[in-house]
């Protein structure tokens, strides 16, 4: 399974262009977005980059490929316009080739508690992973309180926290992160 995994794109469709342009070259099984796609939230300024008129319709064409859950931003009207589902708190991908579950998620309703995110976390078996975005941080590692679980953050393609827009790559059993410039 080769999952191409971006969270917190915030509108920015120069930065969601690129990340499609790694798509097209890396072919991924699906791509799978994190929530906060369009909205740039309350909290964070606009990114430069702001159309999310221009997102819609980027990802629109890509509506069957795409596997997404619902970010702190998103909203009825995301759904009205988006050709995908993107309203629900999590979605789990089961890797067979591996027995591992993925547990999607955006960080706000599901999370390890790192950073920004909230501490509540699904029950998975040991060596399943929890991936969210929320944070705009990237983060690799076992979960403090459930060392025996993983969680992985592909960072924010759109308003990065830690300096450096990316996206995850999941494949082989896996994870990645891919700077998108």
């Amino acid at each position: 399974m080769r999952l191409v995994i971006a969270s917190d794109i915030h509108g920015a469709a120069d930065a969601c262009e690129k990340l499609l342009r790694h798509v097209d070259d890396i072919k991924p099984d699906r791509l799978v977005l994190l929530g906060d796609i369009l909205y740039h939230g309350p909290r964070n300024d606009l990114p430069d980059d702001y159309a999310p008129k221009r997102v819609i319709e980027m990802l629109n064409e890509r509506a069957a490929s795409i596997m997404c859950v619902r970010g702190n931003c998103e909203a009825e009207v995301d759904q009205m316009v988006l050709s995908f589902a993107c309203m629900a708190d999590y979605n789990e991908l089961l890797d067979t080739a591996t027995g591992h579950t993925l547990f999607l998620t955006h960080g706000h309703v599901w999370g390890p508690g790192i950073h920004n995110s909230v501490e509540r976390i699904p029950a998975l078996a040991t060596g399943d992973t929890l991936v969210y975005g929320h944070t705009h941080i990237k983060v690799h590692d076992k979960i403090p309180t459930h060392p025996h679980l993983m969680c992985f953050n592909p960072g924010s393609v759109g308003i990065p926290k830690d300096g450096t827009k990316s996206f995850g790559l999941y494949e082989d059993g896996r994870f990645a992160h891919v700077p998108l410039d």
